[in-house]
């Protein structure tokens, strides 16, 4: 998953994932995982994955890319991770 950050101001959203072909997120059956921009400290926080669903990667790799080019690769496995850039 490619993440695309504009740095400028500080930012955060929640990655929201499920199997995507039944109601089963009606019953909590979905995942998040919550991300935290700080433009002062240029750091990219990844949260800790909340929730669970079958079928779900368990460890994936974020591509985070600037503007100017910078690219950074990180894996992840659920747990938290702050990423300096």
């Amino acid at each position: 998953l490619e993440l695309r950050l504009y740095p400028g101001a500080d930012g955060s959203f929640t990655l929201y994932e499920d199997e995507g072909d039944n109601y089963n997120y009606e019953k909590g059956v979905y995942s998040t995982i919550q991300f935290q921009w700080n433009d002062k400290s240029r750091t990219l926080t990844i949260g800790t994955r909340q929730g669970s669903y079958p079928g779900m990667l368990t460890t994936r790799q974020f591509t985070i890319v600037l503007p100017d080019g910078t690219t950074k690769t990180v894996t992840y496995n659920g747990t938290q991770q702050d990423i300096t850039l």
